[in-house]
């Protein structure tokens, strides 16, 4: 063990980061809390002893990712266009949290910090959705869209000649979409 990155005085955030690049690598069971410790440089145990279990890690990542999420919708709430542009661009930024939030079967989605951070991420975007139309179905449509979007960017499953830019190629699919509001 590298002594000198054992000793960097943040264990739980060197794993987190360790686990945050390897879900970039391998998706969000592709390794081990051990790979993990060894990535982070830091003992084998230091996992285990800040996050309990592979679920618990998944825990912290999707707090942190709601979290996170939640802070970059609410710089956009005032524009509904913009947020779901800020939704696609927190996707492509941000892939391993998002790979993990919405995937409750990997964490402890009892957890109140983790409770706590998806109501206020949902929160926000109801908040959105009521700007353009107070119609249930209406804000579940518009999630689907920009989730869709993000997820099909992401996968490389959309068309190549849409470009390199997520927001450029999401923009006129949600102006779309918003067009015509209920």
């Amino acid at each position: 063990m590298n002594q000198a990155s054992y000793h960097h005085g943040n264990l739980r955030r060197a794993v987190l980061d360790a686990a945050i690049g390897a879900i970039e690598e391998s998706g969000p069971a592709g390794w081990s809390l051990r790979e993990l410790a060894r990535r982070a440089g830091v003992s084998h145990a230091a996992p285990a002893h800040h996050f309990g279990d592979k679920t618990g890690l998944l825990t912290a990542i999707a707090v942190e990712g709601y979290t996170l999420f939640a802070d970059t919708l609410e710089r956009t709430a005032d524009d509904f266009l913009e947020t779901g542009l800020a939704y696609v661009r927190f996707a492509i930024d941000h892939r391993a949290y998002f790979e993990v939030m919405f995937r409750p079967e990997l964490y402890r989605a009892d957890d109140p910090e983790m409770i706590a951070a998806a109501e206020r991420a949902h929160d926000v975007l109801v908040r959105g959705a009521a700007r353009y139309s107070t119609d249930r179905a209406t804000a579940i449509a518009s999630w689907s869209i920009v989730h869709g979007f993000a997820s099909l960017w992401l996968s490389g499953a959309l068309p190549d000649d849409l470009g390199d830019s997520p927001e450029d190629a999401a923009r006129p699919v949600l102006r779309a979409f918003l067009a015509d509001p209920p």
